[in-house]
Parts: C-alpha cells; sequence; structure tokens
C-alpha cells in the first residue's frame, strides 16, 4: 500500500527509500515483529480464556507432553495476523507472485484454524478428515500455481544444472500444487515439539530470500545461471515478514510454550515455502533447504507403510523428532539440534546457486 501511494508522488524525498525492495523487505520484517511482540500477552490470554483446556495432548505419546495440557493453540493466528498487515502494509500491490503466496498463506490458515478448531471444540486430536484437508489444499495451491504460472513460465529446473530441464506445460499446476501441499503438511507433522518448526521455518525463509531476491533480478540471474523472474525479487517482502512474526512466536513459543501455533500455523508457514518455491522455480532447492521437514514428512509415509505390511515398526514413534525422545534425548536437545541440521542444509540449499 505505501508503495502505490509512494509511487503516485513520485517518491518524493525520504519515500524514495520505498522504491528499494530491501528497504521494503526490511520495514515488513519489523512491523511483523513489532506486531507480534505486541499482541502476543494479550492475543495468548485471549485464547486461554476462549478454550479452556487448550489443545488436546495424545495419550500414547511421550509422557513429559502431559505436562503441557492446558497449554492454548491456534497461535499460528498470531503469526498471519502479523505476516498479513505487514506485507499488505510493505508489499507492490500489483505483484501477483506475492498475491499467490498470500493466498495459499491466508488458505491453508484457514484450512488450519478449522482443524484445530474442531480438536478443541471435540477436545481431541483427530481434528478434520484427511480427505476434506487434501481436497482443499490442492484446491488453493492450484489456484495458486495457476496464477504463478501465467508470467512466471511452466520450466523446471534442477540445482546444479543451468539450463531448463523441461517445459512441463500446464501439468506444471500440477506439480507445483503437490510442492506446495506436500511441504505445507511436511511442516504440519515438524510442529510437535517446542520451538521445533519456527526455527527451521525461519532459517529455510532466510535462504529463499536470497534466492527470490537473485530469481527476480536479471542480472543476477544471468550470471549465475538461474531462471530469471521478473517481480520475483517483492517474494523477500512476504519471507521477511515471515521471519520478523516467526521471531515474535518464538518469543512465546520458547520452552515451556506459553502457546502452540497448531495447524493455523504449521500449514500456512509450510504452504508459504511451497508457494516461494514455485513462484521461483526453486521446487527441488527447497528439498535440500527444508530438509528437516522432508525427513519428518518420510518417517511417517515410511511408518505407516511398513506397519501395514508387516506389523512392525521402523521408529519408536513417528514424526522422527518422537523417535529420538524415546531414545532418552530430551525435548530442548532434540529441538536445538534439528535447528542446527536445519542451518546445514540451508547453506547446502544455498550452495546450488553457484555450483552449476
Amino acid at each position: 500500500m505505501l508503495y502505490l501511494i509512494a509511487d503516485q508522488l513520485g517518491f518524493p524525498g525520504v519515500l524514495n527509500l520505498i522504491r528499494y525492495i530491501s528497504f521494503r523487505a526490511g520495514a515488513a520484517s519489523a512491523t511483523a515483529l513489532l506486531i507480534g511482540l505486541l499482541l502476543g500477552p494479550k492475543f495468548i490470554s485471549w485464547l486461554r480464556t476462549k478454550q479452556g483446556k487448550g489443545q488436546p495432548i495424545r495419550a500414547d505419546g511421550p509422557q513429559s507432553h502431559l505436562a503441557k495440557r492446558g497449554t492454548p493453540t491456534m497461535g499460528g493466528l498470531l503469526i498471519l495476523t502479523s505476516v498479513a498487515i505487514s506485507v499488505l502494509l510493505w508489499m507492490d500491490l500489483r505483484n501477483q507472485y506475492v498475491w499467490a503466496c498470500l493466498l495459499v498463506t491466508g488458505g491453508f490458515g484457514l484450512i488450519g484454524w478449522l482443524d484445530d478448531y474442531d480438536k478443541v471444540k471435540k477436545a481431541h486430536h483427530a481434528g478434520l478428515s484427511g480427505k476434506t484437508r487434501l481436497l482443499l489444499e490442492f484446491l488453493i495451491a492450484g489456484i495458486a500455481t495457476w496464477m504463478m504460472v501465467r508470467t512466471g513460465g511452466t520450466q523446471l529446473h534442477l540445482p546444479f544444472v543451468k539450463e531448463t530441464v523441461a517445459d512441463l506445460g500446464w501439468f506444471y499446476i500440477l506439480f507445483g500444487a503437490f510442492v506446495i501441499v506436500a511441504f505445507g503438511n511436511a511442516v504440519n507433522l515438524t510442529d510437535g515439539l517446542d520451538g521445533l518448526a519456527t526455527m527451521p521455518v525461519i532459517i529455510a525463509s532466510l535462504a529463499f530470500v536470497l534466492f527470490a531476491y537473485l530469481v527476480g533480478n536479471a542480472r543476477f540471474a544471468n550470471y549465475l545461471g538461474i531462471p530469471h523472474v521478473p517481480g520475483a525479487g517483492d517474494l523477500t517482502v512476504l519471507l521477511l515478514a515471515i521471519i520478523g512474526a516467526g521471531l515474535a512466536f518464538l518469543w512465546f513459543n520458547a520452552p515451556p510454550a506459553a502457546v502452540f501455533m497448531g495447524d493455523t500455523g504449521s500449514l500456512a508457514l509450510g504452504g508459504a515455502l511451497g508457494a516461494v518455491s514455485v513462484a521461483t522455480h526453486h521446487e527441488f532447492a527447497l528439498v535440500i533447504v527444508g530438509g528437516i521437514f522432508v525427513v519428518e514428512a518420510l518417517s511417517v509415509v515410511i511408518q505407516v507403510m511398513v506397519y501395514k505390511r508387516t506389523g512392525k515398526r521402523v521408529f519408536l514413534m513417528a514424526p522422527i523428532h518422537h523417535h529420538f525422545e524415546h531414545l532418552g534425548w530430551s525435548e530442548p536437545t532434540v529441538v536445538i539440534r534439528f535447528w542446527i541440521i536445519s542451518f546445514v542444509l540451508a547453506l547446502a540449499g544455498l550452495s546450488t546457486l553457484k555450483l552449476r
């Protein structure tokens, strides 16, 4: 909004700063952080009053989690509110990529909220049916991908390879939708310990700030041999808003958590990262950067498939972070070690920019 106002005025004086993506992205991050920190205490108190018993805790999970009973969920609403206000304030409202990613973020957040609401209302951890969730997620992701490919193209790119691997045509919409839905649910599965999903999302967002900025700049994109997507640079505003909102939420989610983000936050943040990777044509780089989420999701898939076939479990409990808890690792140990791994994977993903 401020960008259009400054543009209409001709970017006079200090408003000339708004012309630069770097300034608007930094301002969006600071705005989201401030909103989150200011609204957090009253918002959490309101959630605690409304929810009573808070998020249901699984009786078959690690016994240490039973002490978390009564902790309110749906804290993702705080993240989404901070992100939405800051992005709408600092983005170029004419940018279709940001709007497409906001559609995924808000749409997935709504699906997650419905799931969280169902869990709290019924005092059970089941939530919405899997089929209903996936149908709604694919619908939203498909529309968002269609919005992006109209100008961003349908070319498939791989890390370490300069040339376009293939042009998928309209099949790219199915591919993009799958990436968005898969990553949304991968982050959702990771959100099982205090701070476990939040910091890896922040780290992955930091990595994609660089991807988005370089992809949106013709000179850098041509030099690095990566796809150039005009307008993708404005996604840095969204990503840095997520980082600011994520840091604010982590202030309240640090052990012992005062609030859980719930599916409202985890599904939305994962979907946002997936959508940004589709917009920048760095879907496979996301697999590396967000490798911790990929491993968490695969651990669930492997556990279910093997158990159905043999009746035996590969892991003591899935997702895999619970496996390490059953091995005797304390919750902070699991969380911090997963953060370290996420940081290393982000560096590995960024290395693909030069190793081509």
